[in-house]
């Protein structure tokens, strides 16, 4: 489907080779979209797994319930712990 020209949409250049021009032509072409549309048909859900890889950590459903018990019922800190809170600056 084409997309409609308004005031929400930026122009991207991009030089490339002309013949991966002509390649990404020729697929667009069997794809019956135009280039900006095939190619942003390819490299949005390439940019959006990019970003979920950087940006969300997924855990098991075990370790989100530890997780989630941990935040609700916090373990008494230990010796250890104290000792490190204790070495802390006061500035924090």
């Amino acid at each position: 489907m084409p997309r409609t020209a308004d005031n929400k949409t930026e122009r991207y250049q991009l030089r490339i080779p002309p013949t991966q021009k002509a390649m990404i032509a020729r697929a667009a072409a069997l794809s019956n979209k135009d280039m900006a549309d095939f190619i942003l048909d390819k490299i949005i859900p390439e940019a959006e797994a990019v970003i979920q890889a950087a940006e969300v950590e997924t855990v098991s459903s075990r370790d989100f319930i530890r997780i989630l018990d941990l935040l609700e019922r916090p373990p008494k800190p230990n010796a250890k712990l104290r000792a490190a809170i204790s070495a802390l600056p006061d500035a924090l």
